[in-house]
């Protein structure tokens, strides 16, 4: 028997720690570990100790043993990746990452952002005694794209949070600000240095990317973060109302974000009334006539953003049809290209329907006082009523050197990188960044806190409990 890794892996690298053998790959310290698709282990050196299944936030370890039949693609995948990537002797005398835990006995960190960044930032500052965090959220519930932007029929990705809660004297050196809004209108920076040694923001990227064709401001064009926030709860989104009498929605960009738009929208409504979909979402979703989404990518099928494990998990959706152009899949090698293939010749047998395409160039979002359609370079026009934006995030917000923007001044996360790597990558980049900030301390390049109170006290501050951490 041997330990398979499956769809909802977060790729935060817990397993990679405890794995005796250390058949886990690819590693924090390896290529390509930033953006592969999913972590896999090796079945010829796996040695059925189950200590990665222990560790691992989101339960997507198994045994082969255990899968259901059509999860066995899982097994598959594992193995082929070793057959690319053959094993090296450095693999196995290479030692994990150790923590030294140092004295900082006074040191008060801000963190601005209570998503995986924030927390997993957290989680390495709270290590080392004496370090206080006072974490600041403009919303009035933590985690971020945990809660606000995981798709609701996700619930095991959305469960990674449950792995912030810390022994009783670390939680004790911990508060949550939350409603406080950290910039503008609200707390300063300036403020926040008052009060704290240093500074970590975790606020994310700069906003969504824009197409910049014409009709893109059209009523009925909306963009996949304020569309997921809706069904997701986000109170800045919650009174979004798309357009939903159409039988056609078209989702520009290929990512996994944009396999979530498509899957929601052509779920069935009973399935999801199980999830934590935001109610006024499930409601609109039982009375939309959408029974088609075209997914429009601008290249050929080797470049397809979405990743393989997700497009496997969505071609076994009951009662959904993926549909795939032969022509579009006919070269090319991989796991992806592969499975591509598979749907093409698939025959079609569900009400509902997901047709992905490729070298389909959106020139322009046709419409006269709302969206009726996308037209595409080849001239082509694709007729939908509701036309989403998913083509990914602006760059970092701050450029950083292994995190530190100035001394006292942070990043991590999407921040300090741009928009790549999923939620489990933050873990990495924020330990690093905390070194990099505990190094500055010891140096004695923080200056000290001008003022003992946390900022925001008189606003909301909120002790964070074990089960207020669990995205639900």
């Amino acid at each position: 028997m041997t330990y398979v890794v499956t769809q909802n892996c977060c790729s935060d690298a817990s397993c990679v720690v405890v794995c005796p053998v250390g058949c886990i790959h690819p590693t924090p310290d390896e290529p390509g570990f930033a953006t592969a698709e999913m972590l896999y282990i090796d079945p010829d050196t796996c040695v059925d100790c189950g200590a990665c299944a222990d560790a691992c936030p989101v339960d997507a370890i198994r045994p082969d043993t255990a899968l259901a039949a059509d999860d066995h693609w899982y097994i598959r995948a594992n193995a082929e990746y070793y057959q690319s990537n053959p094993p090296s002797p450095e693999w196995y005398r290479r030692q994990p990452r150790r923590i030294a835990r140092v004295s900082a006995e006074g040191l008060r960190v801000a963190i601005v952002g209570s998503g995986a960044a924030g927390f997993y930032a957290a989680t390495a500052l709270l290590r080392h005694p004496g370090v206080r965090v006072d974490m600041y959220e403009k919303l009035s519930a933590p985690h971020g794209l945990i809660r606000y932007g995981v798709a609701p029929d996700h619930p095991a990705t959305k469960a990674v949070a449950g792995q912030f809660r810390w022994p009783a004297g670390q939680q004790k050196r911990f508060t949550l600000h939350l409603g406080v809004e950290v910039g503008g209108a609200g707390l300063s920076h300036e403020a926040l240095l008052d009060r704290h040694h240093a500074v970590i923001y975790a606020t994310g990227s700069a906003g969504e990317r824009r197409l910049d064709i014409p009709g893109e401001d059209l009523p009925g064009v909306i963009g996949a973060l304020p569309f997921v926030g809706w069904y997701n709860g986000h109170p800045d989104h919650a009174r979004l109302a798309p357009d939903l009498t159409g039988r056609r929605a078209v989702v520009i960009g290929n990512g996994n974000v944009a396999l979530d738009l498509a899957r929601i929208l052509t779920a069935d409504p009973d399935a999801l009334a199980d999830t934590d979909i935001a109610k006024p979402a499930l409601r609109a979703l039982r009375g939309s006539a959408i029974d088609e989404v075209v997914i429009l990518g601008r290249r050929g099928a080797a470049h397809a953003a979405f990743t393989t494990p997700e497009l496997y998990a969505l071609s076994r959706v009951p009662g959904l049809d993926v549909i795939v152009d032969p022509e579009d899949v006919a070269h090319g090698d991989g796991p992806k290209l592969e499975l591509l293939r598979e749907l093409a010749v698939r025959p079609a047998t569900g009400a509902k329907r997901i047709v992905i395409r490729f070298n389909a160039a959106p020139v322009e979002i046709v419409g006269d006082g709302a969206a009726a359609g996308v037209r595409l370079s080849t001239g082509e026009f694709v007729e939908a009523g509701l036309v989403l934006r998913s083509i990914g995030f602006g760059g970092a917000t701050f450029d950083t050197v292994a995190g530190r923007v100035s001394a006292g001044v942070y990043a991590t996360g999407w921040a300090r990188r741009g928009p790549t790597g999923g939620i489990g990558t933050n873990r990495t980049c924020a330990e690093e960044t905390v070194d990099t900030l505990l190094a500055d301390y010891a140096a004695g390049a923080l200056s000290a806190p001008r003022r003992s109170e946390p900022a925001g006290r008189r606003l909301r501050l909120w002790p964070v409990r074990s089960q207020d951490k669990v995205a639900t």
